[in-house]
């Protein structure tokens, strides 16, 4: 089978900076071949790893069990990551050598009909700030890695859902994608009318039937439709924010602190008293009175009435990474399918809007924490990267509990209430 065509993303640049943040993140899971690889560079031997450290760890209780992860340092870094924030295998044997995992972040691949679409993790600070090379100018370097993460007799799986009961083929279902991403393409358009646009949009596609409407007839639909939500919402339209309800308050507090929380080997690891702790968190977001439950140690102890208070509106620079942001989510189709819990477009674009409101309330959060009533760039900047380490990675978010959660937002209207409210 030849090589897939690469959809690269034309508005993102990348390159790694050693931060180290990733290294400080992640379980890294490796092959039984990356284990004897590893072992074979005879890391008992260098004085850089601590005596008697492991630097393999085996995975699961059977003992027959061939799943191995890498060792963690007591902070929960990486065993390989060294005090100057760099990876150890890296600097002495060359990227290659590194398990394949590592080599992958903080790119995305998953499946775009016979190609391949390209999608970026926002968990990385570089990848927020926009830093480095054009990374549709790397598609070399990109397809080494894809060469090693696509099975070599690879099938292409069939297309995502469009909604919970219809599906389209390939050609059409992208599409839809297309027509949707074709929102995120004006910088004079405010971000949340994008967003309330969008929202229409896919719930239009929902209320749909598309049994006789395909190719051609499906692009008329979509135009028909694309333009009936820009003219109902224009770009100078002035939102006269409304507060959500008191249940999708409730949900949509629960949904911001599992973006808030910081879930590395060293917190997961802390017991039966570290799960009870978060069950208690839980049951203040829900109140949503008195001081917010610190999470992780980046955030200050603040009052939740402080959160809810007017912010003075999005940073300019804000505007542009937001846009960036879905748009690099959107063509890159890490919102639906199997990028995302397997759950269809209509369905996986909520989720995804509702990115928006729980990047700004934790933004709110790191200001109030330092005392300020208003957001600087680096607080959204900062939050984003914080939010984006589990969209489409933890568990969580595509368990049916938490789809109840998105889908009742929906319903009741309060994701288009929480995008304006918390754009104050």
């Amino acid at each position: 089978m030849s090589s897939p065509r690469l959809k690269l993303p034309v508005i993102q640049n990348w390159n790694c900076h050693n931060c180290g943040g990733c290294c400080k993140q992640h379980e890294i899971e490796i092959t039984v071949e990356e284990k004897e690889r590893i072992e074979k560079q005879r890391w008992d031997l260098d004085d850089s790893i601590p005596a008697g450290k492991p630097v393999i760890e085996k995975l699961g209780l059977s003992p027959t069990s061939k799943r191995y992860r890498l060792a963690h340092q007591e902070d929960g870094s990486c065993v390989f990551l060294n005090e100057q924030g760099l990876c150890r295998i890296h600097a002495k044997f060359g990227e290659p050598a590194k398990p394949l995992a590592c080599q992958v972040y903080p790119y995305a691949f998953h499946p775009a009909g016979n190609d391949v679409a390209v999608s970026l993790r926002f968990s990385c600070p570089s990848v927020v700030s926009n830093l480095g090379e054009r990374v549709d100018r790397q598609e070399p370097a990109i397809r080494k890695i894809v060469e090693q993460v696509l099975p070599r007799r690879r099938k292409t799986p069939p297309a995502p859902r469009l909604t919970s009961r219809e599906s389209l083929s390939w050609p059409d279902t992208l599409k839809a994608v297309a027509k949707l991403n074709q929102f995120f393409q004006s910088d004079e358009t405010p971000i949340q009318i994008s967003l309330l646009r969008a929202i229409s949009f896919v719930e239009l596609i929902e209320n749909s039937r598309f049994e006789t409407i395909r190719g051609e007839r499906l692009e008329e639909f979509l135009d028909l439709i694309f333009e009936a939500t820009v003219q109902e919402l224009p770009a100078d339209l002035e939102l006269d924010p409304v507060a959500p309800s008191r249940l999708g308050g409730i949900q949509f507090r629960l949904l911001a602190a599992q973006y808030a929380r910081k879930d590395t080997h060293a917190e997961s690891s802390r017991g039966l008293g570290h799960r009870i702790a978060l069950l208690q968190s839980a049951m203040k977001f829900a109140i949503g009175k008195g001081q917010i439950p610190c999470l992780q140690e980046r955030f200050a102890p603040v009052d939740f009435s402080r959160v809810e208070a007017a912010f003075g509106g999005l940073p300019t620079e804000s505007e542009k990474l937001f846009l960036r942001y879905y748009r690099v989510k959107i063509e890159g189709l890490h919102f639906l399918g199997a990028a995302y819990y397997d759950i269809p477009f209509a369905e996986g674009f909520h989720h995804l809007a509702l990115m928006f409101p729980a990047i700004l309330w934790i933004a709110r959060w790191i200001a109030a924490g330092e005392g300020r009533t208003q957001l600087k760039p680096e607080d959204v900047n900062e939050a984003m990267a914080i939010a984006d380490h589990h969209h489409g990675y933890s568990p969580v978010f595509g368990l049916p509990h938490f789809r109840s959660r998105v889908k009742n937002l929906s319903r009741s209207q309060d994701i288009k209430k929480l995008i304006s409210w918390y754009s104050l």
